[in-house]
C-alpha cells in the first residue's frame, strides 16, 4: 500500500524537480543528436523558463511535490480560479507511473472541484500518454491548439468528495 501526500516545494526541490522534468522530456532528447552537455545545458534552459513562466502566469497556485511513502515521487501544480481549477502540471517518476497515483491525485482534484462547484481544465500533448487518463475521468476537448489539447471536467453529481494528506495548503 501506498502512502500518498503533499507537500509544498521549496528551493530545496530544484534538483529533484530539474531531474523530474529531465525525466519528462527523456524520449524526446533521445531523438536529437547532441551530445550529454548539450542536451542538458538545453533542459536546464527549459526547466527554468517553464519554472519562470508558471510561477508568474500563475503567482496564487500552489506548487506541490507528491511524496509517497514520504518519498518525493513527483509534483502537482494546480491553479484556483473563482470558477474554475486549473490542472498547470503534475508529472511523476517514471517508476511511479501507471501504479495509481496520477489517477488518485486527479481524482482527488476533480472531488474538490465536484465539492467547491467549479471546472476543471488542463492542456495536455496529443501524444501524451495521460490524454487517456484524462478521457477516462471524464474530461473532454474544448479546443485544439495544435500540438495541445485543452481540456475541460464538469462536475454531474456535486456530492462527492475524496481527500488526500497535506503537509501544507490543500490539494
Amino acid at each position: 500500500m501506498l502512502d500518498l501526500a503533499l507537500r509544498l516545494e521549496t528551493a530545496e526541490d530544484v534538483p529533484f524537480l530539474r531531474e523530474l522534468y529531465a525525466l519528462t522530456r527523456a524520449e524526446e532528447m533521445a531523438a536529437l543528436p547532441w551530445d550529454r552537455a548539450r542536451k542538458d545545458a538545453f533542459l536546464r534552459m527549459q526547466f527554468d523558463a517553464q519554472t519562470l513562466h508558471y510561477h508568474l502566469a500563475y503567482p496564487h497556485a500552489t506548487f506541490h511535490i507528491v511524496l509517497v511513502n514520504g518519498r518525493p515521487a513527483g509534483r502537482l501544480y494546480v491553479h484556483r480560479g473563482d470558477d474554475e481549477i486549473g490542472l498547470i502540471d503534475v508529472s511523476l517518476l517514471p517508476e511511479y507511473r501507471r501504479r495509481g497515483i496520477g489517477s488518485e491525485l486527479l481524482r482527488a482534484l476533480l472531488a474538490d472541484a465536484r465539492r467547491l462547484g467549479r471546472r476543471v481544465t488542463l492542456h495536455v500533448e496529443r501524444r501524451n500518454p495521460a490524454l487517456r487518463l484524462y478521457e477516462r475521468l471524464g474530461f473532454r476537448q474544448l479546443a485544439d491548439e495544435g500540438i495541445y489539447l485543452f481540456m475541460e471536467w464538469r462536475a454531474a453529481d456535486m456530492s462527492e468528495k475524496l481527500t488526500i494528506p497535506t503537509a501544507g495548503r490543500a490539494v
